[in-house]
């Protein structure tokens, strides 16, 4: 029997704008804007499960990649009760940036965002992190999704 792709979902009530799925040119799935989004606005907030530090390991052993470090101590786990950030894929130049606010992992606009566009962020991976080959097609790409020092 062939693997079914897993189901991606939006929850609209993490979201300020309309949003949909879709296939990406960078990785898999990506989101895409429903609508033009304004520059500097709150686009999607970031959630999942929240794992302390032994639950965090574990699922790194089990393989997640869609695990968002919101502090020195939790973590979310955007693959159990993720909004749909979890799809948001990298860039080197990319349209939202992150900000961690009271405990909320929010998703901005850094520049207005054409409807029909994909969404993308900077993983901001660090050095100690496995070297990551990046695919994401920016003039400005760096090659990899670490940020190298």
């Amino acid at each position: 029997m062939p693997k079914r792709a897993p189901i991606h979902q939006i929850d609209s009530r993490y979201c300020c704008f309309r949003l949909r799925l879709g296939r990406s040119r960078i990785q898999g799935w990506g989101l895409y804007a429903g609508e033009d989004i304004p520059a500097n606005r709150k686009v999607i907030e970031y959630t999942g499960e929240k794992l302390n530090p032994r639950r965090r390991q574990r699922r790194e052993q089990e393989g997640s990649k869609d695990l968002f470090i919101l502090d020195h101590y939790w973590t979310l786990d955007g693959a159990v009760g993720g909004s749909g950030a979890e799809l948001v894929n990298h860039s080197c130049d990319p349209n939202l940036v992150c900000r961690i606010m009271k405990g909320h992992i929010l998703y901005f606009s850094r520049r207005a965002i054409r409807q029909g566009e994909e969404l993308t962020i900077d993983y901001n991976y660090d050095d100690t992190d496995k070297l990551m080959k990046c695919a994401c097609g920016a003039k400005s790409c760096r090659g990899t999704i670490n940020v190298l020092s």
